[in-house]
């Protein structure tokens, strides 16, 4: 089991030099059943990830490019009148697959972004008075430039909530980009990836993930973070139930890939930058502050029972 899940990190590092951490958090996400935010400036590899990853994990793939543009139709598809049925039939959009890459979803407007909100949360697409269900497993990973350049909106705090993760990969070190400098383009790469495994096997592994047992203890600690954040004035909002969740499964999930049956608070230390990073914010001199400091603070705030 932690074989495959091995192969995929080492498969999708031959394309993401210098980003072990990333990778491992990222897949974390997914065997979480998790939808995944990769947050950075343009050109650090956001999209590559995303399609490596998909390759790696056997799973069918669709890139949909937001832009100001873009219309929610684009997505969920649209019903065209056949004359030789007399009828109008529903062409399905880009939506209808196992991985979606929304690239650079906050260019898109806040209409258009809306159009994933029921994907998201409940895996189905209703279209003009017809729900149709979306093929399992299904996830979207979502890339997003940096709030302050031009030409974005800003995503709401209910499209935020949907992503159980957020991470940012960052300028690669000295060792991985003179790599990355003297080797091929990665993009050139990611044809000649291969599967490491099924999409049934990483069904099985979301199962397995969530049978990785939590004792009393850890969801002591768990609620220990989650109240904190409720009740410290530092903060605009406090963590939701559905964040206390995603930090339960996703460290489960973390402890499932380094080989372990029970979760420790350290998996739970791990996974709090990115499930909170996005979730929680800081009011300091009326301005909004959230990310990594945000989460390093709360883990500091709160001691291990």
């Amino acid at each position: 089991m932690t074989q495959q899940l091995d192969s995929v990190v080492r498969q999708v590092g031959t394309v993401i030099l210098g980003k072990q951490r990333q990778i491992r958090l990222a897949i974390a996400c997914i065997l979480a059943r998790g939808h995944l935010l990769i947050e950075d400036i343009p050109g650090v590899g956001k999209t590559t990830l995303a399609h490596a990853l998909a390759t790696a994990l056997g799973l069918q793939f669709q890139r949909i490019q937001f832009t100001s543009d873009l219309l929610p139709a684009d997505i969920l598809g649209v019903s065209i009148f056949d004359r030789e049925a007399a009828a109008f039939r529903f062409h399905p959009g880009p939506i209808f697959s196992q991985v979606i890459l929304a690239d650079e979803i906050n260019r898109a407007t806040p209409k258009t972004q809306s159009a994933l909100l029921e994907a998201m949360e409940e895996h189905q697409v209703t279209a003009e008075g017809e729900t149709r269900p979306l093929p399992e497993p299904f996830f979207v990973i979502a890339t997003q430039n940096p709030s302050h350049q031009i030409g974005t909106f800003p995503l709401p705090e209910s499209q935020l909530d949907r992503f159980l993760m957020r991470i940012e990969l960052g300028y690669p070190d000295a060792d991985a980009e003179r790599a990355l400098l003297q080797g091929v383009d990665r993009r050139d790469m990611l044809p000649h990836l291969t599967p490491c495994m099924q999409p049934e096997d990483l069904v099985a592994l979301q199962h397995t993930a969530r049978e990785v047992h939590a004792s009393s203890a850890l969801l002591d600690y768990l609620q220990a973070l989650v109240d904190y954040s409720r009740k410290s004035p530092d903060y605009v909002n406090g963590l939701s139930p559905r964040a206390a969740l995603a930090l339960l499964n996703a460290a489960r999930a973390w402890a499932m890939m380094d080989g372990r049956k029970q979760v420790l608070p350290e998996d739970v230390q791990v996974i709090v930058p990115g499930v909170v990073g996005h979730r929680l914010y800081v009011a300091r001199d009326n301005t909004r502050i959230n990310g990594a400091a945000v989460a390093d603070q709360l883990i500091e705030a709160v001691p291990i029972p």
